[in-house]
């Protein structure tokens, strides 16, 4: 079969020898596919489907791209393929926000990134509520991978927003969609991978401005670990953990709406953004720490302390905010983006691995501890293991939303009860840049997500997770689900144009 795609892509002047890497957002050397022949960036809906119709013409596969939150080679699969960058098929139009009322609505074009959207609905008086990912991403993007905030009282998933949507097929036709939880194409279509087409439009409810809080403290490990996760993450409008292994503690912050004249303060969040020094001295505590583990304890004490303050400047005079909570408006405090000056840490050649799985959030208190149990056998070998992360490892959560694919769906055959909600171990870890890029204590990583795949009923975060993680998470995925979802993608693309390493795992090509 390989054989016969390959002269039938000579027979079309494609020549395998054109083929190159593509990259994720941390750029040469990380690629998120291996044979791309080429790259192309429409500027409309219409330019889409035409390139779509010409990639299939010549024996081409095609994958959408976004703006980067691909971190592994998976965003394709490995037989040639064109990347179509939807980024600048980004208009919006039809904002519909009558005076008074609670919600409306905006269309958009799938290649909008949230701060695009964030900036013009501000200058309308509304926003998205809580369906919010990176300042930097497409929207269309975000909900192809099923793309989520943390939030167990808000939508967290970003398609909770999403009304309808368009879809260039596998033959290069636009389908619409409306949301329909009863309908097996919305179920498909709104976690999609990329398997069934190209998102090029949606429409997003929206809700009037308002003015949040963020507010943080810093617990002991075992108050979380032994206390109430859920009742500590669903009073609020959207709530995370950081865990701090090394000093075993734990940052709990929270976010939530307050009315307009509470403060007048104009708070701005970044979380990526760094200075070329605060660099160059990462640069040389991480990579020692591939060598030397006290290096990983001094790091995480480093990053620990920082992370006790607010990471907000004022968005008008760029000063740095010193106090918690922190106030601002809606998309600003929630997200943010870039400092002035300042470049985000991949930039600077900071660059990480991670694995992210989704549990549901009754065996939370049981997922954490089995963690810790594996972090405390490493020390009897009198190995600290510790977070290598500027904000330590994320813990989040989402509130539950039925799909097929979807990290936070429910009813699934395994029994288990995701329908208060599911809570993502998410470990990002520094990826030495130098020797053979391995951490210190490779091996333990490996093992942490064998154990936790295999112990735990879990789902896989669509771009954050090797390909090994997929093989190997994929017999937790509910069996009915990938079925029905294989249905509706053999409707939309039966010749499996849009083809995917992840699709190829899923069984969608059998």
């Amino acid at each position: 079969m390989h054989s016969l795609k390959v002269l039938a892509l000579l027979a079309a002047g494609v020549g395998t020898a054109a083929a190159f890497e593509y990259y994720t957002f941390d750029g040469a050397g990380f690629p998120s596919c291996h044979n791309v022949v080429e790259v192309r960036d429409p500027r409309s809906v219409a330019e889409v489907q035409s390139l779509v119709k010409d990639a299939a013409s010549r024996g081409l596969q095609v994958r959408a791209g976004g703006k980067g939150h691909m971190w592994y080679d998976t965003q394709c699969s490995d037989d040639a393929t064109m990347i179509i960058r939807t980024e600048y098929v980004n208009g919006i139009s039809d904002f519909s926000l009558e005076k008074g009322a609670n919600e409306g609505t905006v269309v958009i074009e799938g290649g909008v990134t949230f701060f695009q959207l964030a900036d013009y609905l501000h200058e309308h008086g509304a926003n998205i509520g809580t369906g919010l990912v990176n300042w930097n991403i497409t929207v269309g993007g975000s909900v192809a991978m099923g793309a989520h905030r943390t939030a167990i009282r808000e939508d967290a998933a970003v398609v909770g927003g999403v009304l309808a949507m368009d879809i260039v097929d596998g033959s290069g036709e636009v389908r619409h969609i409306e949301k329909n939880e009863n309908d097996d194409t919305w179920l498909a279509a709104s976690t999609s991978l990329g398997l069934l087409g190209v998102i090029v439009r949606m429409k997003m409810k929206i809700y009037p401005e308002t003015k949040v809080y963020a507010m943080q403290k810093t617990l002991d490990e075992k108050d979380v670990l032994d206390g109430d996760i859920y009742g500590m993450i669903a009073p609020y409008m959207t709530a995370n953990f950081w865990w701090w292994p090394y000093k075993r503690k734990f940052h709990w912050r929270y976010y939530d709406a307050v009315p307009d004249n509470t403060s007048s303060q104009n708070g701005f969040q970044s979380t990526f953004s760094i200075t070329e020094l605060e660099a160059t001295a990462a640069h040389v505590l991480l990579d020692g720490g591939k060598y030397l583990q006290s290096n990983n304890w001094i790091a995480e004490a480093t990053f620990f302390g920082i992370w006790e303050k607010p990471n907000f400047h004022d968005k008008v005079t760029d000063e740095a905010i010193t106090e918690w909570p922190v106030y601002g408006s809606n998309y600003d405090v929630l997200i943010g983006g870039l400092y002035p000056n300042q470049k985000p840490e991949w930039d600077y050649g900071l660059r990480g691995y991670t694995l992210e799985l989704a549990f549901p959030i009754t065996r939370a208190n049981e997922m954490l501890k089995r963690v810790r149990q594996l972090f405390d056998e490493e020390q009897k070998k009198l190995i600290w293991m510790t977070s290598t992360y500027r904000s330590g490892i994320n813990i989040k959560f989402g509130k539950a939303n039925f799909d097929f694919l979807g990290q936070v769906t429910t009813g699934t055959e395994d029994g288990q009860d995701w329908s208060k909600g599911a809570i993502m171990f998410d470990f990002p870890s520094y990826r030495p840049a130098v020797g053979d890029n391995k951490r210190f204590n490779e091996d333990f990583y490996i093992r942490l997500a064998n154990t936790l795949i295999d112990e735990f009923p879990c789902r896989p975060h669509w771009t954050k997770n090797t390909r090994d993680v997929f093989k190997r998470a994929v017999k937790n995925l509910d069996k009915s689900h990938l079925a029905r979802f294989k249905a509706v993608k053999d409707q939309f693309d039966p010749k499996g144009l849009y083809r995917s390493v992840v699709g190829e795992i899923l069984g969608m090509y059998n």
